[in-house]
């Protein structure tokens, strides 16, 4: 008996329900295009990382065996999140049979790979700025390999844990917590207790209420969704399980093939991106000289990069109270420690920013920044980025609109230095989300599929969760916000087994929501201790 059996065993509604699973067997095709993948991705990952490693002078082995250990967990993290949050998407087109199994995890898993390629990387940013800023100014260092290490091993511990249970916990919630019990630790292990050793609670705060008002979201939008339906829509068919191993109609079967595809996607563009920002981080810290900063950008770039420089500071200027101190960097960190800006200490941004004009103007292109100055420009650039981040948030600085766009324009040119995905590391965070999609679905998907109503999944419902989840996680990604796609499906499909009234099996709600609810503490332990013995080892 497997552990799902073991966690819903003696669920009367469970043993009477037939599962569209039973007997199942991959086909030996599957697995063949499975290695053909991965096989594809190693040989591109592996050429483009090398083609951007060509210019690291470093002799050394030891920053290159560091970084494919942490590339390897990195990837470990999307590929465990893939088997556990995408299997989801397919959960409603196997137990409606719209798809046949194993086509519809390939094909779920090819639309989170293409959602990942197209990301904006904004999620992988805002991910990485929960992050204390003095380990993200020193990742190269042995608390930033910490960092890394502890909170990617305590969410693939959490995420297999519950997987192996069947519990369709969030990735989301698992990473946010082992980013705030690093956060947590390093603050209780500093000499002083600064801003910049712990949490920013504020972008804590923001990214919590958007995991705790998604799952409501996907409950009540996915009931009301069914309703509608029902009152709108009079085709009894819709609302009725499925017969035997039979298709559904044509045009609900195209219904739900859309809606699952739409989740696939939308999952791939947002959690695709959790580990991007991880990478980016793991990257610039084993090889500053081909990561610290965007090479790409070239000498129009950077005539552009000047002119926008060099209207901020005089938009800037405008606000600004007294003179520059004599060490403007340590005034910018003062400002991100006390995550807020007054005149008296804008003179800082000024002087920082007119420094970074003057380094890059005279390299004429940043991938002729020479390689001990690319980690000291890029630390400059975020904390300018991050100060012009809480200018635009300051209730105490009344700025212009016409300096609010200026403003604008330069923070976009200074993230755009700093704050870049290259393509190969979309290309090995897709296949790694892929994969896994293929190869550990089944169990969330049975508990998805089979045990949390008490009857079997209608075409209406199916269609009711999966276009609610879509839409939600969609949004989400637009603002740049991470959501779980565990939570929002699965509370989608709980809400249209309400509102038909097919009831819930308790067992099985009563531990989702036990999951729900230790995922944050458990995650943030679990990364506070291995941050501890990490930072006591290197």
């Amino acid at each position: 008996m497997s552990n799902v059996d073991v966690l819903h065993a003696g669920s009367p509604a469970a043993a009477r329900k037939s599962s569209p699973l039973s007997g199942h067997t991959s086909n030996p095709w599957f697995n063949i295009l499975a290695a053909v993948v991965v096989v594809a991705g190693i040989i591109y990952a592996g050429y483009h990382l090398a083609s951007d490693l060509s210019v690291v002078r470093d002799a050394r082995v030891y920053p290159f065996v560091l970084l494919g250990v942490a590339l390897f967990i990195a990837l470990g993290f999307e590929f465990v999140n893939g088997f556990h949050d995408t299997a989801n998407a397919v959960a409603t087109v196997i137990y409606t049979h719209s798809l046949p199994p194993n086509f519809a995890v390939v094909w779920s898993g090819a639309f989170n790979f293409l959602g990942v390629l197209i990301s904006s990387g904004a999620v992988a940013f805002g991910i990485v700025s929960l992050l204390p800023v003095e380990l993200i100014l020193q990742v190269g260092s042995g608390a930033g390999f910490a960092m890394v290490f502890a909170l990617l091993i305590a969410a693939i511990i959490w995420n297999l844990g519950t997987w192996y249970f069947g519990l369709p916990s969030s990735s989301s919630h698992t990473l946010i917590g082992s980013i705030m019990g690093v956060g947590l630790m390093n603050q209780l292990m500093a000499a002083s207790n600064s801003g910049t050793s712990g949490v920013d609670w504020a972008q804590a705060t923001k990214i919590g209420e958007s995991l705790l008002l998604s799952p409501l979201v996907g409950f009540s939008l996915a009931a009301l969704l069914l309703m509608v339906a029902k009152a709108l829509i009079p085709i009894p068919a819709l609302y009725q399980e499925p017969k035997g191993n039979e298709p559904p109609p044509r045009a609900i079967r195209a219904l739900l093939v859309l809606t699952c595809t739409g989740v696939s996607f939308a999952h791939g563009s947002n959690d695709g991106q959790k580990g991007m920002g991880l990478i980016m981080l793991i990257l610039i810290g084993t090889v500053p000289t081909a990561y610290a900063l965007n090479r790409t950008m070239h000498e129009e770039d950077v005539d552009r990069f000047v002119a926008v420089s060099t209207q901020a500071q005089v938009a800037l200027s405008h606000y600004a109270k007294g003179s520059a101190p004599a060490d403007p960097h340590q005034g910018a960190v003062e400002i991100v420690r006390s995550r807020s800006i007054t005149p008296e200490t804008l003179p800082s941004l000024v002087a920082l920013s007119a420094t970074i004009q003057q380094q890059v103007n005279a390299a004429h292109s940043l991938d002729k920044v020479p390689s001990g100055e690319m980690v000291n420009i890029r630390n400059e650039m975020y904390l300018v980025s991050e100060g012009l981040r809480f200018l635009a948030k300051s209730k105490s600085i009344a700025v212009s609109d016409a300096d609010k766009g200026t403003l604008a324009q330069y923070k976009t040119q200074l993230d755009n230095s700093t704050k870049f995905i290259p393509t190969w590391v979309k290309v090995a965070v897709a296949i790694a989300l892929g994969l896994g999609t293929m190869i550990g679905w089944k169990r969330i998907v049975v508990t998805v599929g089979e045990r949390i109503g008490k009857t079997h999944l209608t075409y209406a419902q199916g269609a009711s969760a999966e276009l609610v989840a879509m839409l939600t996680i969609g949004a989400a990604d637009m603002y740049g916000l991470p959501v779980s796609t565990t939570h929002v499906l699965s509370s989608g499909v709980a809400g249209t087994m309400v509102a038909n009234h097919s009831g819930l099996q308790w067992a099985t709600v009563r531990n989702l929501l036990m999951a729900w609810v230790l995922t944050l503490p458990v995650s943030i332990a679990l990364a506070g201790g291995l941050y501890w013995l990490l930072r006591t080892l290197l």
